[in-house]
């Protein structure tokens, strides 16, 4: 059992899962302090605030909700670029994996059925 536990966790989708993860929590961070520090923060001192999050309409807060948009519309704008360049790059890595196949000969059985079927379409 241990060994099955040990060979499940190292597997590879596991750990590139967990990497992913990871980074994605790290890139959260910097989407947070760019959306709600610089970004809102430059908007709140535009407005005349201290800080975005005290911005209202009417009765309702809509600082926080500025935010999380924005925070979205980062995210979102990133992800697309980064699967675009993905996509782009793993068709051209597709590309260059089926030209560098070349295809096999023949074989002697192929042949001769191709000589079989050329000699049968001539007697027609």
């Amino acid at each position: 059992m241990w060994q099955e536990y040990k060979a499940f966790l190292v597997r590879g989708n596991l750990v590139e899962l967990a990497t992913a993860f990871v980074l994605g929590l790290a890139f959260n961070a910097i989407v947070q302090a760019l959306a709600n520090d610089v970004v809102l923060g430059t908007i709140a001192m535009l407005v005349g605030l201290d800080s975005i999050m005290e911005m209202t309409i009417g009765p309702v807060l809509v600082g926080t909700l500025l935010g999380a948009l924005l925070s979205f519309i980062i995210v979102a704008t990133v992800l697309f670029f980064v699967l675009r360049g993905a996509a782009r790059l793993r068709r051209r890595t597709a590309g260059d994996a089926e030209e560098a196949v070349e295809p096999e000969p023949d074989t002697e059985d192929v042949v001769l059925l191709r000589e079989i079927r050329d000699l049968l379409v001539e007697r027609g």
